[in-house]
């Protein structure tokens, strides 16, 4: 492929709006002189499948090579991800009591994690049998990348569902020659205890005029952070104490001194005896991966050579919560004669006033069925909310294992490039969750007496025997829960790419391909949680397959000398939904010598994924930040309080469609500067969103719809007594912004180099059914920045990256005139990453560094039943880490 020596600095400097461009183009041309011509290899960049000689696109990519990665001290994918500018509104970190414990995403321009496509090496990662709508970003291992591409833009004419945000295309190491061997270590300021990491890699590679082979493992862990270990963290509230649901709302049955007595119990203003989940929660669970990799190529001949990609990998997370709850079935009500019962005269808890208020209450039912012709039921039992802290924390365990093969081969065929291949890809996750409750038993044992509200830890037991039978009793209390999720993906693809004919502009490109790919999903939990009878317990089990079809166009025409377009259409067909057609179309224009103009139109889709239409009713108890049930408890305002949860599937829901148009450009004027600007405009029609406990009540209190089927259920002091969560078709969402991209590189000569890299995210609105701009709400900053800078003097390398998040209002409430007030102020996060490597003559390297330096901590806002927003920010204080490196 000969071309002119048209294709200059601009061509490479801002080929992608890159991190580091230089080193990015350095390795990606090929290039020979001959004749005065310059023959270039053409590459594949991700959103396109033509190859080409030119990096700069009608869209823009943005490119994190190897080089930046070390800078940036990150020890794992998600973690490098999590801090870009694209993920302007922060992503799902493992965290416990979440039955998405151990997974990690990336969340594009803010619009979820299930709208932002992660590809390995240009094919789609699989979904997470955790979550079973997105992909986990851990179960890719850090030492195995070469650099990421971020293409921020709709790409579903390319690559299908989910291409809506964008796409991230992790690209793994190749052409590596020799050994690589790496360790290091940090730790955390800013929790007492917890949170420290420690890293390791050997990598090898060996190549010959026909074959090459790259291999290596890897691992990383990070410890888990317990909330006590936090000066900031106070008691949280919780209403599973010791308490029963009388007319005022959830009230204590023991005395002040006996609550106040019990180990983590506290007695509220209001006559509650509530528990504080905060004294043993870890919200922060633990990470870690091992993994090993081997790629390899073989050139059969000039014309053909053939490819393989083995990956394996293990996560694991630990994370522990607070102790198990009676909210499982019959467990949550007392028989009229357990001596527990404050209505049984009996009991010692014997409350007249309430008994009084229970037997009017039941009179009335059975009036009221008489009244209606109605035969009475059961009369109500009394309903109680006691946390069995006696049974220990519930901690959870989770492995994931993942398997990645592919097989591929390319070559010409006459005039036309032919890439085909297979791959399978397996991902299983079991979970095993220790000292939840078996809701039957606890029951039998609160009638009984066996078991006594006010000495849950055995107390009044003195002798050996006593103890032992009560620890015996105990144990026949206890469950201990399981779930196997399994995520099968199955692919076989091809595709043609040839030269269409030659026009004016020079000569037109096409590809056409196809791709069939097979999903299986299952999420199994255990038969006793199935069934409802297992406390303290979230989720439940949800399973089916999908067989997918698609076949796809591209064609690059060049109109004039410096004038392409780009055209592109796929068509999905999916075995369980339906279908889709999504077409694209971009121009490029070269203005002059330095200066490119740039845009594009196109459609997207993102189907529904197994676990909305398939799962069964889950049960949870979320933390949310409620007033009313603050007050309601006896807590300040702006406590944390668990309340009860259930999340629901939609088997109705439809599939979501997009619309995007982005223009832009990129500028070269020197050769020490570059600088690209990108306006993009999105709307979602008839959007897939998940309704949970925190968004339901931020829309209650700003008076914003909540979709049918979800809601708040309040207790008539206001309390909460149950939200339901769950997906929903929400309407349409609209968002626009700017990204902005500058590089400069100044070359002192002996002096060495100083180069920077800007790359800024600013959005204007973000609006859900033409209603209000969002932005500036809690959890939706307006502004996401990274400024990297980095300076190489012969053999030390300094980095300097400065990350902001910009600022947000604290509160949103509605007001009489039908609109919103907006008060507080969450200030813009500013962090500072400083870096210094030093390279010995023996191949080593050192490097020490610290992120966030200065020990920036977030404001303290409640967020999602947290002290801030978990997603957004973190808590880790400076980590100051080393890191070795020795190369052969």
């Amino acid at each position: 492929m000969l071309n002119n020596k048209v294709s200059k600095a601009v061509r490479l400097a801002i080929a992608f709006g890159a991190v580091s461009s230089a080193a990015f183009s350095a390795s990606s041309f090929a290039a020979e002189e001959n004749d005065g011509v310059e023959k270039v290899e053409r590459i594949q960049v991700t959103g396109s499948r033509i190859r080409r000689t030119d990096l700069e696109g009608s869209i823009p990519v943005t490119v994190i090579d190897r080089a930046a990665i070390d800078m940036s001290g990150q020890t794992s994918v998600s973690d490098l991800l999590r801090n870009t500018s694209f993920n302007s509104a922060g992503s799902f970190r493992p965290q416990s009591g979440s039955s998405s414990q151990g997974v990690s995403s990336v969340n594009l321009r803010g619009l979820g994690s299930s709208r932002s496509l992660i590809l390995v090496d240009g094919r789609r990662l699989p979904k997470s049998p955790s979550t079973g709508n997105s992909q986990d970003l851990n179960s890719i291992p850090m030492a195995a990348v070469e650099r990421i591409e971020i293409l921020s833009d709709g790409a579903s004419a390319v690559y299908g569902s989910d291409a809506i945000a964008g796409v991230i295309n992790v690209i793994t190491r190749k052409d590596f020659n020799g050994a690589e061997f790496r360790i290091g270590a940090g730790d955390v300021s800013l929790p007492n205890e917890g949170g420290d990491r420690e890293e390791g890699s050997a990598v090898f590679g060996a190549s010959s005029d026909n074959a090459s082979v790259i291999g290596g493992v890897s691992w990383n862990n990070r410890d888990i952070i317990y909330e006590n270990a936090y000066d900031w963290v106070e008691p949280g509230a919780s209403s599973f104490g010791v308490n029963a649901l009388k007319e005022a709302g959830y009230r204590s049955i023991i005395s002040e001194a006996e609550c106040d007595s019990l180990e983590n119990f506290m007695y509220g203003s209001t006559g509650t005896c509530g528990y504080n989940f905060n004294a043993t929660n870890a919200n922060e669970a633990s990470t870690g991966n091992q993994s090993a990799f081997l790629k390899a190529e073989y050139e059969i001949n000039d014309d053909w050579k053939i490819m393989s990609h083995t990956l394996v990998s293990k996560t694991k997370s630990f994370g522990r919560y607070a102790p198990s709850l009676n909210d499982a079935g019959d467990a949550a009500f007392l028989s009229d004669d357990s001596p527990n019962n404050p209505i049984n005269p009996n009991s010692a808890f014997y409350d007249a006033e309430f008994a009084s208020y229970m037997a009017e209450k039941r009179a009335k039912a059975v009036a009221d069925a008489v009244a209606a012709g109605e035969e009475p039921g059961d009369p109500e039992l009394v309903n109680i909310r006691h946390r069995f802290a006696a049974l220990g924390n519930r901690d959870s365990s989770v492995d994931n294992w993942s398997t990645d093969f592919l097989l591929s081969a390319e070559g010409q065929i006459g005039d036309v490039f032919v890439d085909l291949g297979v791959r399978k890809n397996k991902t299983k996750t079991y979970e095993i969750g220790r000292n939840y409750l078996m809701g039957s038993n606890a029951r039998t044992a609160m009638d009984s007496g066996a078991y006594m509200l006010n000495d849950p830890f055995g107390a009044r037991f003195t002798t050996d025997a006593e103890k032992s039978d009560y620890e015996a009793l105990l144990s026949g209390l206890k469950v201990t829960t399981s779930r196997i999720g399994v995520f099968n993906q199955e692919e076989a693809f091809a595709s043609a790419s040839f030269d269409v004919m030659e026009i004016g502009g020079g000569t037109i490109q096409a590809v056409v391909g196809a791709e069939y790919r097979k999903e299986e999903y299952s999420d199994t939990y255990d038969s006793l949680s199935e069934a409802g009878q297992v406390g303290g317990s979230a989720g439940n089990s949800a399973g089916g397959s999908r067989d997918v079809k698609g076949a796809y166009f591209e064609a690059l025409i060049p109109i004039l000398e410096d004038l392409e377009m780009s055209v592109a259409g796929r068509y999905d067909s999916y075995s369980d939904y339906g279908d889709d057609f999504s077409p694209k179309v971009s121009f490029k224009y070269d203005v002059m010598e330095g200066l490119v103009l740039r845009a594009s139109y196109g459609e997207g889709f993102r189907a529904p994924t197994l676990d909305i239409t398939t799962s069964k009713p889950a049960p949870g108890n979320p933390s949310v930040s409620d007033d009313p049930s603050c007050l309601n408890f006896g807590e300040l305002a702006g406590c944390n309080v668990q309340v009860n949860a259930i999340t629901v599937a939609n088997p109705e829901i439809g599939s979501e469609s997009s619309e995007q148009l982005s223009f832009g450009m990129a500028y070269q004027p020197t050769d020490w500067l570059n600088f690209s600007a990108d306006y993009y405009d999105i709307e979602i029609s008839n959007m897939i969103r998940f309704f949970g406990a925190t968004t339901i009540l931020n829309r209650e209190q700003s008076g914003d719809p909540i979709p049918a089927g979800l809601g708040v259920e309040r207790f008539d002091n206001g309390g909460i007594e149950l939200i339901t969560q769950g997906y929903a078709n929400e309407g349409s969402w609209a968002i626009n912004g700017l990204d902005l991209n500058l590089n400069t590189t100044f070359d002192f000569g002996n002096a060495g180099t100083f180069r920077q890299t800007l790359q800024w995210s600013h959005q204007f609105e973000s609006k859900i059914d033409g209603g209000r701009n969002t932005l500036k709400d809690p959890g939706e900053p307006q502004d996401r920045a990274v400024l990297n800078n980095s300076y190489v003097w012969n053999d030390l390398d300094f980095a300097w990256n400065i990350n902001l998040i910009g600022k947000q209002y604290e509160d949103v409430t509605a007001n009489d005139n039908g609109g919103v007030d907006r008060t507080g102020n969450i200030a813009t996060w500013i962090t500072h990453d400083l870096q210094v490597t030093y390279s010995l003559s023996t191949g080593t390297t050192i490097a020490l560094g610290m992120q966030n330096a200065f020990e920036k901590e977030p404001q303290l806002s409640p967020y999602g039943g947290r002290n801030y927003n978990f997603n957004l920010y973190d808590a880790y204080g400076r980590v100051s880490y080393i890191r070795f490196t020795q190369s052969f």
